[in-house]
């Protein structure tokens, strides 16, 4: 009987959830389309988190960063959306014009920095822990340089391992950082060449890049930018690759090893059920891996070292239990000093002026004081071309 009961609960419990659902109408917007693995990343993190809580929701892709987020916004509200999401970074000053001017809307923005400092109600910040994710991505980096050292492709010192990333920003200098940090983990000896495409989606510029690195005698590539650029030509000199935001494995099964990404459905699930329960949404809101928001892809074992998993699950049990620390300061140096004290630009305020001090009890803390990255930091190990 008991179990009778605690069944016609849940039930119950579900069909008011239904229901409160029902008044949830969400708008999304999208920089580029399904052919972005960024993009695409956040589309079936929407339909997921949408189809599961019952609601009704609108896609706008295309929109860049500009005027034109904005007008989808209004047409979003115009089209009864009370929850308005977008995901990328350039989108956030018209996405708080639209907050203000919309204040009985929720509007939520993927990777800005304003909304603890700007103060509205009805605007908010979202990003994950993702530093811990690409670390655990290094370790597999660093696993396969170990597996190609022992069966002499290359000496220790030549460890050196490439990056294409987008732009020299916070985010993606946090990315790259801690898949290095990752990597040295495992393999002591690594370095690191970086290169910027300046575009978060150029597939041409992404594998000219990749290339280049490649012909540098990178023995490992991976990358901050939405294309199949770099993969693509890491497949065709069949030089391992470790992606982002998805598995390539169909594209190059030869070479790609592992993929870390934001996993945005859990987000996506909790502004629905705020808006829902009419409850308010933090103003920075951080995914771990607890929320199952940081995930790893599955590991192409045709490309990955031997025990690749098994390191991975030790190093992640390390990261949740808080025994290791991805920004550990004395895991790195910067010009060749330990570092003990970093003001990081936390309020965005437009100044690039550091307030915020950052490091304490040994580590950096990121995404600890806002939900998006501050890491920007240029440590030892780390070659910046063109820098």
């Amino acid at each position: 009987m008991k179990k009778v009961i605690a069944l016609l609960l849940t039930l119950v419990l579900c069909m008011g959830a239904v229901a409160l659902a029902e008044n949830v109408k969400v708008g999304f917007i999208f920089l580029h389309d399904e052919n972005s693995t960024y993009d695409l990343n956040f589309l079936n993190a929407a339909k997921e988190a949408c189809e599961e809580m019952g609601v009704e929701y609108i896609i706008k892709t295309n929109i860049d960063e500009g005027q034109q987020c904005y007008d989808a916004a209004a047409e979003l509200v115009d089209d009864g959306c009370n929850l308005v999401f977008a995901d990328s970074f350039g989108h956030e000053s018209f996405m708080i014009q639209a907050a203000k001017e919309f204040p009985e809307v929720q509007f939520c923005h993927a990777t800005g920095t304003k909304a603890h400092t700007e103060g509205l109600s009805n605007y908010h910040n979202a990003f994950a822990s993702i530093y811990e994710g690409r670390f655990l991505a290094g370790v597999a980096a660093g696993m396969k340089l170990n597996e190609m050292i022992a069966a002499g492709q290359f000496t220790a010192e030549e460890a050196k391992i490439g990056y294409v990333g987008a732009y020299p920003y916070a985010e993606v200098k946090s990315g790259y950082t801690s898949f290095f940090l990752g990597a040295r983990y495992i393999c002591p000896s690594v370095t690191m060449e970086v290169t910027f495409t300046n575009s978060w989606y150029d597939e041409a510029l992404e594998k000219e890049g990749a290339t280049k690195l490649i012909n540098n005698g990178c023995k490992l590539i991976s990358q901050h930018a939405d294309s199949m650029g770099a993969p693509t030509a890491c497949e065709d000199a069949g030089v391992p690759n470790v992606s982002y935001n998805g598995s390539t494995v169909a594209a190059c099964p030869n070479t790609f090893i592992v993929s870390s990404r934001i996993n945005w459905a859990p987000y996506m699930k909790y502004i629905i059920g705020c808006v829902a329960n009419g409850e308010a949404i933090d103003a920075d809101w951080v995914g771990t891996i607890e929320s199952d928001s940081v995930q790893l892809s599955e590991i192409n074992e045709k490309a990955a070292a031997a025990g690749t998993a098994e390191k991975i699950e030790e190093v992640k049990t390390a990261l949740q239990d808080g025994s290791l620390k991805v920004y550990d300061t004395a895991t790195f140096t910067v010009k060749g000093e330990t570092l003990t004290s970093y003001l990081a630009d936390v309020d965005d305020m437009g100044d690039f002026q550091p307030e915020t001090e950052v490091v304490v009890d040994g580590y950096f803390h990121e995404s600890e004081y806002r939900s998006a990255p501050y890491f920007d930091i240029d440590i030892d190990g780390i070659d910046l071309l063109g820098a």
